[in-house]
């Protein structure tokens, strides 16, 4: 486990958050709190590359063929690296990956909410300004909970005038006043969970009908107790419900998952066949934040696959 050879490298001792292989955490916010403790075990530009290089090499292996690494520039600085040599270890790993497996990546710089607004406008005035090719995207994450949309809607308002394709965390913690708020003040294409909205029948129509792409993600989900088990996660009726939905992993080794487990879940644990879990596929390319050139060799590759 690349975690604990890192732990062993830098002498920390990591078992009040690591045991038996699996991370320590009852709650959203003792997870934010393991999630900060594990992160502070990569601290060089060369430690990004090669947690980049060996995430994306391991999606690659499950016939992945595009993914979106977010990252923080907060982070990059609260470590002492700064943003700019952490964004260029990720960037590093993403090309060795892309040379070893042809797996193809983009970055999506996040604010974290519970950082407050400042913060979170910081970031995206970083992302507007980064001018690497490979960040095309910018959301928000963290604490649902931590103030109000209105409060961070200026970000996003940077991000979207330099370009960048925009999601948001929703809906999960919060329930479906907090997907309403990120549709009427932040406008994004794309919403992290919004499995919530299934609680007001109005908005799901709402959804439905503008097109907005639920990234939905049932073992974190469940992790999180959002929902009790797979029966009754709302995937597939926001699905019937005509919602454009796609399968993700939500920092997957802190909910015991990954991508390649939630493809299994949908297909095991909620009986979806193969043809609709094809086509929530097909969703997220159509939806990846790539130039129109990048999209079509993508939705090519998937087609020969599939």
């Amino acid at each position: 486990m690349l975690t604990e050879a890192q732990a062993r490298k830098y002498g920390v001792d990591t078992s009040h958050i690591l045991r038996d292989g699996a991370y320590v955490w009852s709650d959203f916010s003792e997870f934010l709190v393991c999630y900060d403790a594990v992160a502070a075990l990569f601290r060089t530009a060369g430690d990004y590359a090669l947690l980049t290089e060996t995430y994306l090499a391991e999606l690659a292996a499950a016939n992945t063929i595009y993914s979106e690494i977010i990252v923080s520039p907060d982070h990059g600085d609260r470590i002492g690296l700064g943003a700019d040599a952490y964004l260029a270890g990720v960037s590093d790993g993403i090309h060795a990956a892309r040379e070893k497996t042809g797996i193809e990546a983009r970055i999506i710089v996040t604010g974290e909410r519970h950082f407050g607004p400042d913060r979170v406008i910081a970031a995206a005035e970083y992302a507007a300004r980064a001018k690497n090719p490979l960040v095309t995207g910018f959301n928000m994450a963290g604490e649902e909970r931590m103030g109000r949309v209105a409060d961070y809607a200026r970000a996003f308002d940077i991000a979207r005038d330099a370009g960048l394709g925009l999601t948001i965390h929703a809906g999960e913690v919060c329930g479906a006043f907090s997907v309403s708020d990120a549709l009427d003040l932040v406008k994004p294409s794309r919403i992290g969970h919004g499995v919530r909205a299934i609680e007001n029948p109005a908005l799901v129509e709402k959804l439905a009908e503008l097109g907005t792409v639920l990234e939905v993600c049932p073992g974190s989900n469940i992790a999180l107790k959002v929902f009790p088990d797979f029966d009754s996660h709302p995937l597939k009726r926001l699905k019937a419900a005509g919602v454009r939905v796609c399968l993700n992993s939500d920092d997957p080794p802190f909910f015991h998952t990954s991508l390649d487990r939630e493809y299994r879940i949908a297909a095991k644990d909620m009986g979806l066949p193969d043809a609709e879990i094809n086509a929530m596929t097909r969703t997220a390319l159509e939806a990846a934040f790539v130039d129109e050139a990048t999209r079509m060799r993508l939705l090519a590759r998937f087609d020969v696959q599939a």
